[in-house]
């Protein structure tokens, strides 16, 4: 290979592209794992909290988007100070509809246009499981929408009281908007449908294959979480759930695609509790901390 060649060859391996047949082609990106902290439960202030998930090793943090510019700006302080990614959480509480989508929308829009922090993506906690078709659909196109004007990932969550409450709701859901991306939280399915869901494969195959972000919670057939997950009696429980993150991780790796879950055990009384005295059986951040680790060691 005469110098020139070797050049013009070295250049274009540096430039990351190749020719196939006469084309150029840029290489698949690497996808990265980003495990986020939730600070559902935690006592202290934004700050504490952002070094706590740093002192542990997440790479960022999800939490509900305030109305306050104060509050606002206290999470882009600390997500700055502490080199950390975050995710933010929108919705709305209403029984009113009309209601509930300006609660909704305005939280959206706030969360997407702050001058100080681009969040990687909003999670959508809208609607309600009683609202109706026509009612609901407008929290998902005004989602769409406010997505691609702005280039942030907007996900609709599988959540129990929400719009995707359940596993056969949300499949009419994604037939009518297949743009619709999903934070898989499984765990409410498994609760409201009583099982590991094995009789609904078909619909669970399609969530997998929306789902751009997880709440990784274990869930089972009498409740949305285990009491911990290292108890040996979940251990099949826990790998399912494993198994199902597992193809939504392949599925983002072969596209190059980043891979966000959330550790989201929570609190008393969330977690079971004890009679009379309502203490907790375990330890909610030491269960969060466990998760993170583990699932580090399966996807990194």
């Amino acid at each position: 290979m005469n110098r020139r060649n070797f050049l013009k060859n070295t250049t274009l391996a540096t430039a990351g592209v190749w020719t196939v047949k006469g084309s150029w082609l840029t290489p698949p990106a690497k996808s990265k794992l980003i495990i986020l902290a939730t600070n559902w439960g935690f006592t202290g202030t934004m700050d504490a909290f952002c070094a706590a998930a740093k002192k542990e090793g997440y790479d960022g943090i999800e939490v509900w988007w305030p109305g306050e510019p104060k509050q606002q700006q206290e999470i882009a302080e600390a997500v700055q100070k502490h080199g950390l990614s975050a995710g933010f959480l929108c919705g709305g509480w209403q029984t009113n509809v009309e209601e509930h989508l300006k609660t909704f929308t305005d939280s959206v829009a706030s969360a997407t246009e702050h001058k100080d922090i681009k969040p990687l993506y909003v999670n959508c906690h809208a609607g309600r499981d009683h609202f109706n078709y026509n009612s609901n659909r407008r929290f998902i196109d005004y989602a769409l929408e406010r997505s691609a004007k702005t280039g942030i990932p907007i996900y609709q969550e599988t959540h129990r009281g929400r719009i995707l409450f359940a596993a056969n709701i949300a499949r009419d859901y994604m037939e009518r908007h297949p743009q619709m991306e999903l934070t898989l939280d499984i765990s409410h399915w498994c609760n409201v449908h009583e099982s590991m869901l094995g009789d609904q494969e078909e619909t669970i195959s399609m969530a997998l294959d929306k789902s751009s972000h997880v709440h990784a919670r274990v869930g089972h057939p009498e409740g949305p979480q285990v009491n911990d997950p290292r108890a040996k009696e979940w251990v099949h429980v826990v790998e399912q759930h494993f198994k199902w993150w597992d193809k939504i991780v392949e599925r983002r790796k072969k596209a190059g695609q980043n891979i966000t879950f959330l550790t989201e055990f929570g609190p008393p009384t969330y977690m079971p509790v004890m009679p009379h005295t309502q203490q907790p059986v375990a330890d909610q951040w030491a269960i969060n901390v466990y998760m993170m680790n583990e699932i580090r060691k399966r996807y990194q």
